[in-house]
């Protein structure tokens, strides 16, 4: 099917953060996170215009600096989603709203089009995001990895901090994969998604993308080959580092 939406890749970069204050300005390579994640964002074949949604003037002037294009939204705002969707609310010719995380400095661009794709073949399709299959035990134990379940189209099942599928005959990775966090919403089911009650489950397992299963919707979850770095602790910080400097190298 050929691209007729407009499409529109929202950043959410929020400086307050609880566990490392400041996150979008870290120095990664001699520039900050936010940089990072903007130019991969623009190198997307479907995206069509890329805004930073900020909650903080500094996170704007770097932004700014570097000529990318900002978008303020109220500290108090609950999410990274409800950030994208009160920028999404004066958004009125996108179609297609891309959520790609703040903290994402290593995604690749081809995984921001492999999430968008679904959109663009079928019209029913109301959110997409990505799963990666899970290659190790460690990743499956790791509570700070969320896994996904399919169905046998390609739909998310269930999204759980917790090793599942259980393996009754002794644990196994085939049919595990992790969740990528990254998101395509068509633009007025990102609206509705925004106010819609938080529910039980979502309320366990503090994963946002539950509420739309809980309340009856379907997200399409492509397997991709790509895998990232949420940038979550201090030693993520230098995990990046460290693959960007080999990037680097090899470049050279």
């Amino acid at each position: 099917m050929i691209k007729e939406e407009q499409i529109v890749a929202i950043i959410p970069a929020r400086y307050g953060s609880t566990r490392m204050p400041g996150k979008p300005l870290i120095d990664l390579a001699g520039k900050p996170m936010i940089e990072h994640v903007y130019e991969r964002t623009k190198e997307a074949r479907l995206v069509d215009r890329v805004i930073v949604a900020i909650d903080d003037r500094r996170v704007a002037d770097a932004v700014k600096q570097f000529g990318g294009e900002v978008v303020s939204t109220p500290t108090d705002l609950r999410s990274g989603s409800d950030r994208v969707a009160y920028v999404a609310k004066k958004l009125a010719d996108a179609s297609i709203i891309v959520n790609v995380q703040g903290d994402e400095p290593m995604i690749e661009p081809e995984m921001i089009d492999e999430a968008v794709q679904p959109l663009i073949d079928d019209r029913t399709i109301v959110v997409g995001t990505l799963v990666k299959r899970i290659d190790t035990t460690e990743e499956l134990s790791n509570p700070n990895i969320v896994k996904v379940v399919l169905d046998k189209d390609g739909f998310a099942l269930y999204f759980s901090r917790a090793a599942i599928p259980f393996a009754r005959d002794g644990r196994s990775v085939e049919a595990s994969y992790k969740h990528i966090g990254l998101y395509a919403f068509r633009r007025d089911f990102l609206l509705k998604f925004a106010s819609l009650p938080e529910t039980p489950l979502e309320s366990i397992e503090k994963l946002e993308q539950l509420r739309i299963l809980e309340h009856g919707y379907k997200i399409k979850a492509p397997v991709t080959k790509y895998d990232s770095i949420p940038v979550d602790t201090l030693e993520d910080v230098e995990r990046v580092r460290t693959q960007l400097a080999r990037r680097t190298i090899k470049a050279h």
